[in-house]
């Protein structure tokens, strides 16, 4: 009989998975790999804030995430970087500077463990209904804005021509994205939250026919690697968050076997 935490890391897990398919479906669409990382890092500095100022830490993870994703917008217009050099230069200083922050606070016990690989077997039913409560909020608006954020994905001054605004599209998805940063953080920690949204997406690719079937198929897949990765980690007594990605890989190193049927065209933008 599996004990309780058990099943309430599974119910978790599962949520957050179906939320991050759809959105790391955009992350490999865009090429934005790093862009994940980089909010994943930065919830660390969103960590150490939290403890200086005595504030709620998913807050604030949110609030930095946010922070930062509208800062690469900025500074993406400016146009005298390129994208990954913006990309590594927010990311390395939002955790460093997370770090720096958390040494100075010698007086608060801080489990940079815990925050960086996770610990769901630890999540409670008050943690659970907030995953799904804001896990529903951001499919909402996403579903809501698919149009003008898939057609600026595709083509941006083609979807700024019809009208689109792809821009407001754009800052929208970054602020749904640092929601899914705070809500997963204490599921898979910082440093495993961009593979939780990357390698199912990309393994949905190799099945999927088009844009709204990869985002299904992508969040079927994470949902099924954290099944998989927690029974693996109470089988082999593993840490649970590394075990998920784990078995997330172990789907996409089957997705390229030849044994599966091609997809039809439109499952990516290449």
């Amino acid at each position: 009989m599996l004990d309780d935490f058990f099943w309430r890391a599974m119910i978790a897990g599962v949520g957050v998975a179906v939320v991050a398919g759809p959105l790391g479906c955009f992350i490999v669409w865009r090429r934005l790999a790093y862009f994940g990382d980089t909010l994943s890092h930065a919830a660390l500095l969103g960590v150490a804030l939290a403890f200086l100022l005595e504030i709620n830490i998913s807050l604030a993870v949110f609030a930095v995430s946010a922070i930062i994703s509208i800062a690469l917008l900025a500074l993406q217009r400016r146009g005298s970087l390129s994208s990954d050099s913006l990309l590594g230069l927010l990311s390395h200083s939002a955790l460093a500077l997370g770090l720096v922050c958390l040494s100075f606070m010698t007086w608060v016990r801080v489990d940079l463990m815990g925050f960086l690989f996770g610990d769901i077997l630890a999540v409670s039913r008050i943690e659970i209904a907030i995953i799904y409560a804001g896990g529903l909020m951001v499919l909402a608006v996403l579903a809501f804005i698919w149009r003008p954020l898939f057609a600026a994905t595709v083509n941006r001054e083609l979807a700024a021509a019809e009208d689109l605004n792809p821009d407001s599209a754009n800052v929208v998805f970054m602020l749904l994205m640092a929601s899914v940063i705070a809500i997963a953080m204490k599921l898979v920690g910082v440093l495993l939250i961009t593979a939780l949204l990357i390698i199912p997406a990309a393994t949905a690719r190799r099945f999927a026919g088009g844009p709204e079937q990869m985002a299904l198929v992508a969040s079927c897949i994470g949902a099924g690697a954290v099944v998989a990765g927690l029974f693996g980690s109470l089988e082999w007594d593993t840490p649970s968050g590394p075990s998920i990605v784990v078995a997330a890989l172990v789907f996409f190193l089957l997705s390229l076997l030849p044994l599966w049927p091609a997809a039809t065209p439109g499952g990516g933008r290449g």
